[in-house]
């Protein structure tokens, strides 16, 4: 009876009625086929019309709400909701996936679209950012990510005309992207004036970037470019939802029930109008008032679909377009919740919140009758003669109908709430109604339903009711769980469970009950099945509930968590299931999916034959995954497996974590790291040998190389061993354990898989050790098994993390091809197929699966058998669909496909290990046998046990038992490898000896080490019971073992030698033989475990025993007698040590407390620390103590140093720790933070370490790694740095070579965007455009303004401005051109100044431009495509790519918009984007550089991680990321010659890098080998042949590297610090640059040989007191320089001749700007203290005076003779143009002053301050400018002022956004309005005023607009802002928010801005960038 498996029938989807209309659009579509293809629910249907068939796809498992068709028109994307939902690319011909697309959206993915080619997808998904994702979707691979809009997004679509360019539309937006690189960058659509801002619903793209879309409102709004350039009004009565394009034109569908079409041109064809049909829902309930709704249209030649709102589909034919042809047909809005079957006819009849109930024919698969009710239906009863059709609705009522003509018999109103069960009784004469109101009502069929009885007993709802076969009973479930039953008719509670023993059920529709006890699982109370019914017949069970699965169990089944096979579909909860009257079939039902589901029963005695048959079949059926409980027959695990399963490889702290607990520990400890801390030792270590193989929790982790070397794994290590010399090499590249090994199939090369957080995978080459890949950035915890394909080329890969994750690589590049979700149990094994690398398997817990790769996805089925066995091994067999897997009962299965064909019985206990061979198998198990097998498992050939007995004589070691487990085996050379549980590794010869080759401790714990006082001997003694002695002599092999009765702790040999003390965890020890083992005495004195055991030295009269119950006793060996015992210690005893003389025991516990005891009596002594070290100690291995005061880290709360153990020699004292770090100190290790070498090998913690007894080998052991490792002692003098050499410790000295104010600075700048900028000048008050108007006189006398000219009462208003110097003819301008620009970054930027073609052109950058500047003609070209401030750039110097540039810039959050940082490439001359590269390195990108073949380049970024990257610039893609230092890193440059190595340098910092795969290794430079050298801050970097690096210091100092090892120190190559350095690539001489005074030997500027040995140094002519060089370039006999005062100049390399290229001011912000009255000519001033004359025309500077003091504006006088210049320090100076002669100077003032103005005719001179003061000057009174008056009462500092065109006036403009005006000169303010707008003035420079009103833009709330100047014409005004925009109106503008047209280029801060005489050029001057723009005027043509 109670049959806990699953049952074999099972269920096939047959029909979906229905069709997803609502919220969602865009989804139905004509197949290439002709076939229709949608979605319901979350399955893809196709639908063939014409033979009336659907095909499903089934691979989603939530809502679809998206689909999109391939242009091809076969191949189909569905999108799907959920918390990571999917996309899903698939064959709409097979219905079989191609490809998923997972791991980028979240929520939902709301639109999809394919690109022309079909090689494109994009997705847009429905989190808060509405992400944009475009994918390579055969691969799986994001292109791109970009946040789409704040709101939603409707619709996107490709651009099929120009190519990567895309239109998305959505809430009140449309936008328009270009994809470059891997950059989306949008631009809003500009609706202007043409239409409304509204929501866009739908959108197609036309030739010619014309783009239609369909508005909210009905319209059709036609785009060119970004700009709005029609609208088709009316297109649709009301919101048009869904727009196709196809050959001939579009069609539209509308909310209004109408379908239009038009041609290519948009010209109106046709309508359809839906509303007229007489078929459809809407049209049978004449609810035309809300009507019907078109949500997706199709038009497909003569052919159109429809898809309505209400779940209906339309075809209409286009010639006979007024009959449509409806189609498809399901419920709409609300809930569905009433089903019940005919009880003799195929029908199937529905009703739902839509208020129709539907008769559904299950044969023709059609609706065959509806009928709309008033209200919502909940239930629905077929009365059992089949004539009634009874339906209970939502408000508590129930109707009666005729199933015949759907006419009502009766209607029914008893209850107030929802009628939510019905049912007729079996004899047909009542009706039970079950209702929320917690009652059923019972009522006389016959007697025209009258109510006949009740049933009161529930307290909550009724939710099921089932009769009983006589009529008597009835049984209810309701809402709390309770299951009740009435007699009938009367309703009586029948509560004696007697008389119910004998009762039959008619139905089973209850969900409690003893008989569906199974449907629940066992531990759960949710109330989730909401429906059930049972097929008495086929003793089978359905299920449906609120997680969308149908459920088929045994019936009855009794036990909680009964197995069961389930089907997904619904897409949430599923509200009902019935069986069919014949139970041919089940019909489910979706509540909020609407969907009628139709499954056909397929029984048992057809399943076996459907397996042979259609694979359509066997797909559907793939889904039905066995259930998720555990299965009752099972048997028992194997006690070996059930541990490894236990297994999780957690950490408390993953090496991974050490470099942030070092940062958050330094800040503690910067008071110590201060004090001269104690230096490495000389001498360091290598590793030697390792005795050990990790068996225990590993399989199949064992090889033979290519070369006959033997390869495997232990702790940390890979290691491979050469039999034949007995030697080991090691790769040391991992650092935890290592729980997975892989070989190539070409063996030579090895994948190893480790434990971490983030854990990594290394693929590394068995000759060279060195990593060719590694892999990360997937894997949680560790990786758990591997496999390469047969070609080698793909890796698959399995995490340790809850779902084991299964990754397939192309391990190579480092690229992750496809992943997902494995198993939650445990998976052993990973095997990609042989003949077919896209197919692959996993077998694990109870877990076989089947995989294939689909995009970015793998596809998993479930190997179908009865029950799922624990798999432990799997290989391919002789052909793709054969595979053997050895289970963990000893069998072997044999699958074909994913069937199992048979099983053999191989082993007893688990099959661990099996291997193909070219004819056969070989297999290995827990029984200690290798069995080789035939092709077919047929017969065995040959076993082989292992046992001593057949141990060959050249064994390097002891069998410890018989017929161990095995757990490797590999074939090779004639060989059997085989690997065992208990760390062996034997060769078995084929004719059968076995040679032990390596071997180690078994599973547990290794503690105990000793090394032989005289011999090169050691002993361990492990928790694995044995007790054992190794020989360190080149034999390497382990002499003899002994087992004992509990695991041991600690060891010790007596001082001859001969007798080996042993301590055990049980609290005895024993002394034995050192020979034999043989006990020579045992004592037990104490409960815990013993931590320490010592001779004392000499001749070893006493045993000191340390145990963990906080005593020592003392033991005279002689006597074998207790003579003392040391007490006084509080915690338990890790340490112990004797003095010389062996009267002195030091002791140190576990709470870190050091005793003294005195021997043989155990009494305490107190020792000073002094004295402490005066004494001889004979050994020394305590942790504690002033003199290993050093050994403690920065970390030491995470971290425990467990172990030490001193040379003989005293000079070197190495420790182990918690890590696995093995590290050496110099000794005594005094003061804290010592530095130390340390070396990784061990993984987690190192439990003991001794010196042998001539210090010649280190032997360590390791706790959980069961190692027993051997290391070679190198001395001081013959050492060569090798891999796997020492890393430099912890903390760096804080002494970084100096300080520089110019680097601090640039340490210290933090960068913004333009965007976030702030005003500069320090202003208060209301902003203009927020300021409330004064009326003016005629508004306050009723005179509207503008409603009339005022022509009647006074003169005509004079003009604004005087416009006498432009001529006749007035012409506005339209437009400006970036002509020059003056300046150069390079006070904080470096690097930055190229020479570009033969040097006859250079490249540099300043604000946001890139300029390139022709040397012969002084022409600048300019890229303008970056938004913010270039930071960096670089030419890519490959001869493949001429001319191409890479320059980055300043961003924000790297979240991937359009103002993350990001990384131009482009081509110098054409000025094209090649690509464009955003990045998350916030802040900013602050150094590029490109790879030795041009195609990769690498950036370092501001982010407070300081991430270097490296890209595949030309597809944009990210190869490789990492965090880099905690400080900020400067520069980072490829080495010339390789695409894989580069070097880093920074604050206190210089790295040298290795990318392997999309990995960067790197390393720290070691600074150890020359003495005294100190980390310093590193500025720059160049390259020389065999692996020199050349790094340039703060002190002035050039280090010079081979390889990571510093190997000599060029001293003040420079005596300021070394900016720049370039390596010449054609000759490889060095060029550095640096901070320097100008001498007679020496400049900032050096030309260096190859080696940096001799150099020649040049000398700037620029006349500063110190040259600072920032970048430096050379080109053919010449050198390029720029500096930190803003020049580029060119060097001659034979006459050192100078020739300045580039002037800039050198210090900001530049705040004067006056033009010459009648000359293209400019002066400048700024903070540097220049004045400086530019000249357009010429390009270039004329002249500059340096004042001494920062100025702060310039004027002309207006006849140009005179200007006037005003100075930070209230002084201001009159000079003569022609003599540059002073005229004049003055200082009235002590605050800076603002603006300086000569008047028109030329008589007075103004000059406004921050004092609020503008003061006048007479100027006809002579040079000593006494002050003739002042404007007072100015309510805040000037900023500008403009004089009236007659002189008599001055406006003022302030820092309270006022703007005042004055008489002059007697200073009176002027208030009265209507006098004011009377003046004409000379110029216009003010900000403010009603007449500029229009500049002030919605956005500057924080910012401002700083400067303004009106055309000489008046007919225009420029203005420049924070934001870094220079922008055109006309003028004046009094209405706000005015047109205008912006231009970029400048940084942020703009300070001033000017037009030239003549209204020829304007020119703008930077705050930030410190630059000049030129730009030239674009006049209106007449």
């Amino acid at each position: 009876m109670a049959d806990r498996t699953a049952p074999n029938c099972h269920l096939r989807l047959e029909w979906v009625y229905g069709y997803r209309g609502h919220q969602c659009r865009n989804n139905l579509y004509y197949t290439a086929a002709k076939e229709i293809v949608y979605f319901v629910a979350g399955v893809g249907v196709v639908y063939n019309t014409r033979e009336h068939k659907q095909k499903f796809y089934l691979g989603h498992n939530d809502d679809i709400i998206s689909l999109a068709l391939h242009p091809e028109r076969v191949l189909v994307a569905t999108g799907q909701v959920g918390k990571e939902p999917y996309i899903c690319v698939w064959d709409s011909y097979t219905v079989q996936t191609v490809s998923i697309l997972k791991d980028v959206h979240t929520h939902g993915i709301a639109c999809l679209a394919f690109d022309l080619e079909g090689q494109c997808l994009v997705s847009v998904g429905l989190d808060s950012k509405n992400t944009i994702c475009v994918w390579d979707w055969r691969r799986g691979k994001v292109l791109a990510v970009a946040p789409g809009h704040t709101d939603r997004i409707f619709d996107i679509s490709w651009d099929l005309y120009q190519p990567s360019k895309l239109v998305s539309c959505g809430v009140k937006h449309i936008k328009f992207w270009s994809l470059c690189g891997n950059a989306l960058t949008p631009k809003r659509g500009v609706f202007g004036k043409t239409g409304d801002l509204q929501t866009i619903l739908c959108l197609a793209c036309a030739k010619d970037e014309v783009t239609y879309s369909g508005a909210l409102n009905g319209d059709i709004y036609v785009w060119k470019g970004v700009n709005l350039m029609r609208t088709v009004q009316g297109a649709h009565g009301s919101g048009i939802f869904s727009m196709n394009a196809c050959e001939e034109g579009f069609a539209t569908g509308g909310r209004d029930g109408c379908v239009r079409l038009w041609d290519l041109n948009f010209k109106p064809i046709t309508v359809i109008d839906l509303r007229e049909t007489d078929q459809g829902y809407k049209v049978a309930r004449g609810e035309n008032s809300r009507g019907l709704s078109v949500r997706s249209v199709c038009w497909q030649g003569d052919h159109i679909l429809v898809g309505t709102q209400d779940s209906e589909i339309f075809e209409v034919v286009v010639h006979d377009r007024n009959k449509p042809f409806l189609i498809m047909q399901g419920h709409c809005e609300g809930e569905l919740w009433a089903l019940a079957v005919h009880p003799t006819k195929p029908l199937a009849m529905t009703g739902s919140d839509d208020r129709s109930v539907r008769i559904w024919s299950l044969i023709d698969h059609a609706l065959i009758a509806r009928c709309n009710m008033e209200e919502p239906i909940r239930c629905a009863a077929v009365s059992t003669d089949g004539i009634h059709l009874a339906l209970g609705m939502k408000d508590g009522s129930f109707t009666v109908l005729r199933v015949r003509d759907m006419t009502e018999v009766v209607h029914i109103k008893d209850r107030k709430e929802a009628i939510h069960e019905l049912k007729y009784s079996p004899d047909g004469t009542h009706l039970a109604v079950g209702s929320n109101d917690n009652s059923v009502d019972i009522y006389g069929v016959v007697q025209r339903y009258k109510k006949v009885g009740e049933c009161i007993g529930s307290t909550s709802f009724i939710t099921h009711m089932d009769w009983s076969t006589d009529s008597k009973y009835l049984q209810t479930n309701d809402g709390s769980g309770r299951r009740l039953f009435y007699r009938m008719p009367s309703g009586k509670e029948v509560t004696n469970r007697e008389e119910l023993k004998l009762v039959q059920w008619a139905s089973w529709t209850c969900v409690l009950g003893p008989e569906v006890n199974g449907i629940w699982l066992k531990y759960s109370d949710i109330n989730d099945i909401n429906s059930v019914d049972a097929n008495f017949n086929d003793q089978v069970l359905v299920t449906a509930d609120d997680y969308g699965l149908v459920k088929l169990l045994r019936y009855p089944c009794v036990k909680k968590g009964a197995k069961f096979k389930k089907y997904l579909g619904h897409s949430a909860h599923i509200t009902n299931a019935r069986w069919s009257h014949d139970y041919q079939w089940v019909i489910t039902i979706g509540g909020a999916d609407h969907s009628v589901f139709q499954w056909k029963f397929v029984p048992e005695r057809k399943a076996k034959e459907v397996l042979h048959i259609a694979p359509q079949e066997t797909l559907a059926d793939s889904n039905s995954e066995e259930s998720d409980s555990d299965q009752s027959d099972v048997p028992e695990m194997d006690s070996e497996i059930e541990q490894e399963t236990q297994l999780t490889y957690r950490r408390q702290v993953y090496k991974e974590d050490l470099p942030q607990l070092k940062e958050q520990c330094k800040e503690k400890h910067r008071v110590t790291a201060m004090k001269k801390r104690e230096r490495a030792p000389g001498s360091g270590v290598k590793l030697h040998f390792i005795h050990g193989y990790r068996g225990y929790d590993c399989r199949s982790n064992l090889f033979y190389t290519q070369t006959g070397e033997i390869v495997y794994h232990v702790a940390a290590v890979g290691v491979v061993y050469n039999r034949q010399q007995n030697t080991q090499r090691f790769y040391m590249g991992h650092d935890d354990d290592i729980l997975c090994l892989a070989i190539h199939p070409l063996k030579d090369f090895v994948a190893t898989g480790q434990v971490g957080r983030d854990s990594s995978i290394h693929i590394w080459n068995t000759e060279t050790l060195k990593p060719m890949s590694v892999l990360k950035g997937f894997h949680q915890l560790g990786v758990c098994t591997l496999d390469f394909s047969a070609d080698g080329k793909r890796l698959a890969s399995v995490g340790l993390d809850e779902n084991h994750t299964v990754v397939l690589w192309d391990w190579r590049k480092g690229e992750k091809l496809s992943t997902m979700r494995g198993s939650k149990d445990k998976i052993f094994a990973v095997k990609i197929n042989p003949y077919l690398p896209d197919k692959l398997i996993t077998a694990g817990v109870k877990h076989m699966k089947f995989w294939h790769k689909a995009g970015g996805g793998l596809i998993g089925r479930k190997g179908s058998m009865g029950k799922t066995e624990t798999m432990m091994c799997a290989v391919y067999g002789w052909s793709e669909e054969m595979v053997f897997s050895g289970t963990c009962t000893g069998d072997i299965c044999i699958w074909r496909d994913m069937f199992l064909m048979k099983t053999v019985k191989a082993h007893d206990g688990p099959v661990f290990s099996m291997h193909t061979l070219e004819k056969g198998f070989v297999t290995g198990g827990k029984d200690g046998i290798v069995a080789l097998w035939d092709d077919t498992f047929e017969r065995c050939l040959k076993t082989y046990a292992i046992k001593r007995a057949v141990l060959a004589p050249g064994s390097k070691g002891l069998l410890l038992e018989d017929n161990p487990s095995i757990r490797a085996i590999s074939l090779g050379h004639g060989h059997i490898l085989v690997g065992t549980k208990n760390g062996e590794i034997l060769e078995v010869d084929k004719s059968g000896p076995i040679t032990l080759l390596v071997q180690g401790h078994m599973e547990g714990e290794v503690w105990g080490l000793a090394t032989h006082p005289h011999l090169p001997l050691c002993a361990t003694v492990s928790n694995d019971k044995t007790l054992r002695i190794w020989d360190l002599s080149p034999s390497h092999c382990m002499l003899a073992v002994r087992k004992l009765r509990k695991g041991g702790r600690c060891c010790c040999f007596s001082p001859d030698g001969k007798a080996l003390a042993v301590g055990l965890n049980d609290g005895s020890f024993l002394i034995v033989n050192a020979d034999t083992l043989e006990d020579l005495v045992s004592f037990h004195h104490r409960k815990d475990i013993i931590s320490d055991i010592r001779f004392s030295p000499g001749a070893g009269k006493y045993l000191a025993v340390a145990s963990g119950d906080t005593f020592v006793d003392i033991y005279n060996v002689m006597s074998s007698k207790r003579v003392g015992v040391c007490k006084g210690c509080l915690n338990y005893i890790t340490h112990l040590d004797w003095d010389k003389r062996g009267k002195l025991l030091q002791v140190n516990t576990g709470a870190k407390e050091q005793f003294f005891f005195e021997a043989p009596r155990g009494k305490r002594q107190t020792i000073p620390a002094t004295e402490v070290e005066k004494i001889d100690w004979s050994t020394w291995t305590c942790v504690l103590g002033p003199s290993v005061e050093g050994i403690w880290p920065v970390i030491s709360e995470v971290t425990e140093v467990t172990t030490a153990c001193l040379s003989n020699d005293r000079k070197v004292l190495a420790t182990g720790d918690d890590l696995g770090y093995v590290k050496l100190f110099r000794y005594p290790v005094k003061g804290k933070h010592a530095k130390f070498k340390r070396y990784v090998a061990h993984s987690t913690h190192v439990t003991n370490v001794r010196w042998t007894h001539d210090d010649s080998l280190l032997v360590t052991v390791g706790g959980g790694d069961t190692c027993l490792m051997i290391w070679a002692h190198e001395p001081d003098s013959h050492r060569e740095f090798k891999l796997g050499d020492s890393e430099e410790s912890d903390i760096e000295s804080e002494d970084d070579g100096g300080y520089d104010s110019d680097v601090t600075r640039e340490n210290e700048i933090t960068y913004t965007i333009k965007a976030l900028s702030t005003s500069m000048r320090p202003m208060t008050g209301v902003k203009p455009h927020l300021q409330l108007k004064e009326p003016s006189v005629d508004e306050r006398q009723g005179v509207v303004r503008g409603s009339r000219p005022p022509v009647s009462r006074a003169l005509p208003l004079p003009e604004k401005l005087q416009t006498n110097n432009v001529g006749k003819k007035k012409r506005p301008i339209e437009d400006l051109v970036l002509d020059l620009v003056f300046g150069y970054r390079g006070n904080d930027c470096r690097n930055n100044v190229h020479y570009l073609n033969d040097g006859a052109d250079i490249i540099y950058h300043t604000a946001s431009v890139g300029i390139v500047l022709n040397l012969t003609t002084s022409c600048q070209s300019f890229y303008v495509e970056h938004s913010d401030d270039i930071l960096c750039l670089t030419i890519n110097q490959h001869p493949k790519f001429p001319n191409v540039v890479a320059t980055g810039q300043v961003g924000d959050t790297g979240d991937m918009s359009a103002t993350s940082p990001s990384i131009h490439v482009w081509d110098a001359m054409t000025k094209q984007t090649l690509s464009v590269l955003r990045c998350f390195h916030s802040g900013g990108v602050c150094s590029v550089s490109f790879s030795a073949t041009g195609k990769l380049l690498l950036s370092v970024g501001l982010d407070a991680k300081h991430t270097v990257t490296i890209w595949k610039w030309q597809e944009g893609a990210k190869i490789a990321s990492r965090i880099a230092h905690s400080q900020r890193i400067f520069v980072a440059e490829f080495r010339p010659d390789s695409d894989t190595h580069f070097v880093s340098v920074g604050i206190k910092h210089v790295r040298f890098w290795t990318l392997a795969g999309r990995a960067l290794l790197s390393k720290k430079g070691v600074l150890s080998s020359i003495e005294d050298a100190r980390m310093q801050t590193m500025l720059s970097v160049a390259f020389g042949a065999n692996n020199l690096t050349f790094t340039g210091t703060i002190s002035g100092d050039v280090c010079v590297w081979k390889e990571h090892i510093l190997v000599r120190i060029v001293a003040k190559a420079h005596t300021g610090p070394v900016f720049t350095m370039y390596t010449t690539l054609r000759d490889g001489l060095i060029v550095t640059g640096g901070k320097e005074r100008p001498s007679k030997e020496g400049g900032a500027l050096k030309l260096w040989d190859q080696e940096l040995k001799r150099c020649r140094a040049f000398r700037l002519e620029t006349g500063q007191i110190i040259d600072c060089v920032r970048s430096v370039c050379r080109g053919k006999g010449k050198i390029l320089v720029g500096t930190r005062n803003a020049e580029i100049i060119e060097v001659g390399e034979k006459n050192a001749a100078c020739n300045i290229l580039v002037n800039g001011h050198m210090d900001g912000p530049i705040w004067g700007l006056g033009t010459h009255p009648s000359r293209d000519v400019f002066l400048s001033a700024a903070e540097d203290g220049t004045v400086r004359l530019w000249d357009i025309p010429e390009k270039k500077m004329l002249n500059k005076v340096n004042l001494g003091h920062p100025t702060r504006t310039i004027s002309y006088s207006p006849e140009g003779d005179m200007v006037a210049i005003g100075m930070k320090n209230g002084e201001f100076i009159i000079l003569l143009v022609a003599s540059l002669k002073i005229w004049g100077k003055k200082r009235d003032r002590r605050s800076p002053i603002q603006d300086i103005r000569f008047s028109p005719n030329s008589r007075y001179l103004a000059v406004g301050s921050t004092e609020s003061a503008v003061d006048f000057y007479d100027l006809t009174l002579g040079p000593q400018l006494n002050r003739i008056n002042c404007c007072r009462d100015i309510p805040s500092f000037v900023m500008q002022m403009d004089f009236s065109a007659d002189s008599t006036y001055i406006q003022v403009s302030t820092g309270a956004y006022k703007r005042l005006v004055y008489e002059v000169p007697s200073g009176k303010h002027i208030t009265d309005q209507s006098h004011i707008d009377k003046i004409t003035w000379a110029t216009w420079t003010s900000v403010l005023g009603d007449e500029v009103i229009g500049i002030w833009s919605r956005n500057t709330d924080k910012a401002d607009v700083t400067c303004a100047c009106v055309s000489h014409s008046g007919l225009n005004i420029v203005i420049g802002d924070d934001f870094g925009m220079v922008k055109l109106f006309d003028f004046p503008c009094p209405e706000k928010f005015a047109k205008h047209k912006r231009f970029l280029g400048h940084s942020a801060h703009l300070t001033n801005i000017r037009f030239t005489n003549g209204d020829r050029f304007v020119v703008s001057a930077g705050g930030d960038d410190r630059s000049l723009f030129v730009w030239r005027c674009v006049h209106t043509p007449h």
